[in-house]
């Protein structure tokens, strides 16, 4: 495996805009974002706008593809990745790493169906507070990337190379033995805090100071609990105490992506969060009330 030159950034919103940013920035890769129709055109007339630094950007199409990337870094919403996938795929080689810092569960096996070829390793993003608003994008806390491979016990030269590169770009990092328990840790804080700040129409302020707030967000976390131990995930009560610290460190006026979502009139990724829960509550015969509530109640904002 050669070192990593070339990064593509597929999805260019708060975090995507983010994460290349940063390499960009570095100064030491070939930084791309690989996008189509009207939004190509609006990065490459506009760019990118991260902290009030203006970041001009290399656009990239399926029918522009230069050979595959060193690491492709997939940043989309749930919805928008099927559509997507064949400008993943003309990105993607055999040798070429992948991570997707997307919500929910089952991203990487899709990708990995879609492309047929590449490096996928499991990958969540934790306590980075980014909100884009009208093209500019706002990161007060850059939190950490936490990635590898399911079970991470020995060393491992690919994602060294990985690890060498976030270094580069001042993109914290850890990959921990068991990658699984991180996913199920991360859908777990997903389903809890995006979907009650949505509800609720709350920054992460009013979750860091409200007790009240803080009830909902434990008790839609709990049936992810109940749900990952029926799945044999190691995922336990005590995985709640690890949230606090993380929240404590965001920005009180920081948003999650679905409150911006529900602001914005855009549709949300309640159907991976709520509707996930849902469908495995039915798998496992485990009521999730809670979780049928905010698929109700997104669902009936979405309509609005």
């Amino acid at each position: 495996m050669h070192s990593i030159e070339k990064i593509i950034i597929v999805g260019a919103g708060a975090l995507g805009a983010f994460y290349a940013s940063r390499f960009i920035r570095c100064g030491k890769f070939s930084v791309a974002v690989a996008a189509e129709g009207g939004r190509g055109e609006t990065l490459r007339r506009e760019g990118l706008r991260v902290n009030g630094d203006h970041f001009r950007v290399d656009v990239i199409a399926p029918c522009q593809c230069r050979g595959p990337a060193d690491l492709v870094i997939v940043a989309l919403k749930d919805y928008q990745l099927a559509d997507a996938m064949p400008l993943i795929r003309s990105q993607v080689g055999p040798e070429t790493l992948v991570l997707s810092v997307m919500n929910g569960l089952s991203s990487e096996e899709e990708i990995a169906t879609g492309c047929g070829s590449g490096q996928i390793l499991y990958c969540v993003a934790v306590g980075i507070d980014a909100v884009r608003d009208k093209g500019l994008v706002t990161v007060a806390n850059a939190g950490r990337l936490i990635f590898g491979r399911a079970r991470n016990d020995g060393e491992d030269p690919l994602i060294g190379e990985i690890q060498k590169a976030l270094d580069d770009a001042d993109l914290p990092w850890e990959t921990p033995t068991d990658m699984l328990r991180m996913l199920w840790w991360k859908f777990m804080v997903n389903v809890g805090i995006n979907q009650a700040s949505a509800i609720l129409r709350a920054p992460y302020g009013v979750f860091q100071q409200s007790a009240s707030a803080r009830t909902v967000v434990d008790t839609l976390m709990q049936e992810v609990i109940t749900l990952a131990q029926a799945q044999g995930i190691n995922l336990t009560e005590q995985d709640l105490l690890a949230w606090p610290p993380v929240l404590n460190a965001l920005s009180p006026i920081g948003k999650t992506s679905m409150l911006q979502d529900v602001e914005a009139g855009r549709r949300t990724e309640v159907d991976m969060f709520a509707g996930k829960v849902v469908r495995l509550g039915e798998k496992y015969d485990i009521p999730v009330p809670a979780n049928r509530m905010m698929l109700d109640l997104l669902h009936t904002l979405e309509g609005r």
